[in-house]
């Protein structure tokens, strides 16, 4: 793959050339500072959930509930990535926080499922190969565009064939799935940090920047969570 020209002669507008490579660090720090936020966020409403009986009744014990619930999250993504040029930064966040707090209801589950060993051990080798791809990508000179494009379409067939199996209920299916599954959020985890630098380096400084950091925070959130959530078919042990 080509290599980006990283001796171009540009600057996030608002900062000297001198103070871009520092601007740039600081914008990079925001995003993962919101993702984990969120991932936290997500976590505590999960583990909140998955201890309190009349919570778990409401949302598992109606499937009204809980497709409503997985139907508004989806509502809620596509609004925000649809809708960020339109809103204040103060909106946005408060959509992604109400996004987290949701996933983390729904995912709530994985701890009826799994012991709470498996699911801590999935959640740290996560973490590690999250962040290990993540430096590769804030790093790496070379151009993942081409190899982000591949993913997207990997991605749909993760999809297409998640759904097939939810009729088919194939344990082999699922275990290759959930294979390839891995490997496309380990390939995107790469690929959309790079992208969100090089998003952040051409942008206006102010709100501007704010809000390309609060959609990146959304990418590398979902990033991990579909990650961990794929791990876990493999690492997690089954009460």
């Amino acid at each position: 793959m080509s290599e980006f020209n990283y001796n171009r002669n540009y600057s996030v507008a608002g900062y000297s050339d001198t103070e871009t490579a520092v601007a740039e660090r600081t914008l990079m720090r925001s995003v993962f500072l919101w993702m984990c936020g969120a991932l936290a966020v997500t976590g505590l409403t999960a583990y909140y959930v998955a201890t309190n009986f009349a919570i778990q009744e409401l949302i598992f014990g109606s499937r009204v509930v809980f497709y409503g619930l997985l139907i508004a999250e989806l509502a809620l993504v596509f609004g925000l990535s649809a809708a960020i040029n339109k809103i204040s930064s103060m909106t946005a966040t408060l959509l992604f926080l109400l996004y987290s707090v949701l996933n983390g209801a729904t995912l709530s589950s994985i701890f009826l499922i799994y012991s709470v060993d498996s699911i801590a051990t999935t959640f740290f080798v996560t973490a590690g190969t999250f962040g290990v791809m993540a430096l590769y990508g804030a790093v790496t000179k070379q151009d993942l565009s081409k190899l982000g494009n591949i993913l997207v379409m990997a991605l749909i067939g993760v999809i297409i064939a998640t759904v097939v199996n939810l009729f088919l209920k194939n344990g082999l299916l699922d275990m290759v799935v959930s294979g390839i599954g891995v490997l496309v959020f380990v390939g995107l985890t790469a690929y959309d940090t790079q992208k969100i630098k090089l998003m952040l380096a051409d942008a206006e400084a102010g709100e501007t920047t704010e809000k390309i950091a609060l959609l990146g925070a959304l990418s590398l959130y979902l990033d991990f969570v579909n990650l961990f959530l794929h791990l876990l078919r493999f690492m997690g042990g089954r009460k």
